[in-house]
């Protein structure tokens, strides 16, 4: 009997060392990440990349790859500032709980108590729930942006805590009240909080002068130039603070670094509020049962130990970050493209290994992918064919294309002055998703675009039809019918 107890004791300990042990070394992962990072960028017209890897909770490698603007040329550096997109997010909750284990906010009061008033909230009780808790753990009730709802009023869409669903506006609710707790502005409480502390010198989530010669642009689904996300009348000596908690943060992978590594040791939070963080809160999809999501921070519970993980996307800029917590490594990287998160199977298997439930829950097109090979396709022999081919391959081997990535094809068209095309792609995207209201308004969108009045109001009339709360459809009625 003491033999049979001592042996189960002892093998969990052997199965959770032979699974740590398929971490790939520090030395073959730099090596590998070297190699592929290239190739992978050119394969996914990504211009530019920058990468951090970390090993027993300190930096081991930093690494930029490519061009900050696919028209200059200029290469990315290891000082070249990022989009963090939603990376933003676990910086902002760090600075939060901060602010939980000063006594000055508690997780489970409503945070309307702190505000003094119900926010953007009309008519709803539930305003009167809703608390740090819930908007750390994604589960408040908000969509992730109201005009997702067709709608400029914010809504709450079920019972807070009821389950979980991706809101970068309840991060900007809880914003709102961390300004209102502490007097500060959201950048100084940012710098306060976590930027300063951390020693992430080189970020910030408003528009520094400095950002003008070191930040990157965007590129599209081509790796062409799509923008740069620099306000044109937002300079920093005006003092003007738009910072966005869900969104805004500009940063590199060294500084975001410093945060990872704070969160693998548990650095600047009590243990309790650290223990809290790192625990589920919520769990994130049936499909995928080993993703979760914590305070602030998406949580994969894998038989070999947990990570912690979060992804980033601004349209044409992304941004992920995977940490082990049993022998605290990590990876985290930015991109300046749109396909920036079609490589990301590939720099987790080269960086830190195993298996991760959270790619399949996000679900994004890899760089291979029938949606990629369809956008080559179509650009090299027009909508007709490459359709009428797409079709006939689909019904033949199953592969198929997102809702949303026919979408953001059909608007590609539509920048390159390709409205045929275009109507083509978004006609495509009206038969395989008939009940979605948004396809019928992007339909809609392109024959106003082209001057086909009639069948603009058609189909932005379908799609009001489908979602009564579309107001862009009805002010572009109001302005295909001749009103104001």
């Amino acid at each position: 009997m003491r033999i049979v107890l001592i042996s189960l004791l002892v093998l969990p300990l052997l199965f959770l060392h032979a699974q740590q042990s398929r971490m790939v070394p520090p030395d073959a992962a730099i090596q590998r990440l070297e190699t592929d990072i290239p190739v992978l960028l050119a394969k996914s017209d990504v211009p530019g990349m920058s990468i951090a890897l970390i090993r027993d909770g300190k930096l081991v490698w930093l690494k930029g790859f490519g061009v900050t603007n696919a028209e200059t040329k200029k290469p990315v550096t290891t000082n070249t500032i990022f989009e963090a997109a939603s990376l933003s997010k676990p910086v902002f909750a760090y600075a939060v709980l901060r602010l939980v284990d000063e006594g000055k906010l508690n997780l489970d009061t409503p945070l309307n108590k702190y505000l003094g008033n119900n926010y953007d909230v009309v008519s709803d009780d539930r305003i009167n729930l809703i608390t740090a808790r819930h908007v750390l753990s994604h589960t408040s009730g908000f969509p992730n942006w109201r005009d997702q709802d067709g709608t400029k009023t914010l809504l709450i869409h079920f019972n807070p805590g009821e389950k979980w669903s991706y809101s970068g506006e309840g991060m900007v609710y809880l914003s709102r009240v961390a300004e209102k707790i502490t007097g500060m502005r959201f950048e100084a409480f940012m710098q306060h909080y976590a930027l300063q502390p951390l020693g992430m010198t080189a970020s910030s989530y408003i528009w520094r002068n400095r950002f003008d010669s070191l930040k990157v642009y965007r590129h599209d689904l081509l790796g062409k130039v799509s923008g740069r996300n620099q306000p044109d009348d937002v300079k920093e000596d005006t003092l003007h603070d738009d910072g966005n908690a869900a969104a805004s943060l500009s940063t590199t992978p060294q500084d975001y670094a410093k945060l990872i590594i704070a969160i693998l040791n548990g650095t600047g939070l009590k243990k309790s509020t650290w223990q809290q963080m790192l625990t589920p809160q919520a769990r994130v999809d049936a499909k995928y049962p080993q993703v979760a999501w914590g305070l602030g921070v998406g949580l994969e519970t894998m038989p070999e130990g947990s990570y912690f993980w979060h992804w980033g996307d601004n349209g044409d800029s992304k941004a992920y970050v995977t940490a082990f917590l049993p022998n605290k490594s990590a990876v985290v990287y930015f991109a300046n493209g749109t396909n920036g998160l079609s490589i990301t199977k590939e720099i987790l298997d080269d960086a830190i290994g195993g298996s991760h439930p959270a790619l399949a829950h996000l679900n994004y097109d890899r760089y291979n992918s029938p949606g990629r090979k369809l956008t080559k396709s179509i650009l090299a022999n027009g909508a007709t064919a490459s359709l009428k081919e797409f079709r006939e391959r689909r019904a033949a081997t199953g592969d198929s294309v997102s809702e949303e990535s026919m979408n953001e094809l059909g608007y590609l068209l539509v920048r390159m002055k390709k409205l045929d095309d275009a109507i083509l792609v978004f006609t495509q995207n009206t038969e395989d998703h008939p009940a979605s209201w948004n396809v019928w308004d992007s339909l809609g969108e392109v024959y106003m675009d082209k001057g086909d009045k009639e069948l603009a109001i058609k189909y932005y009339e379908k799609s009001i039809q489908l979602n009564p709360a579309n107001s862009n459809g009805a002010n572009q009625l109001k302005k295909l019918k001749g009103g104001s």
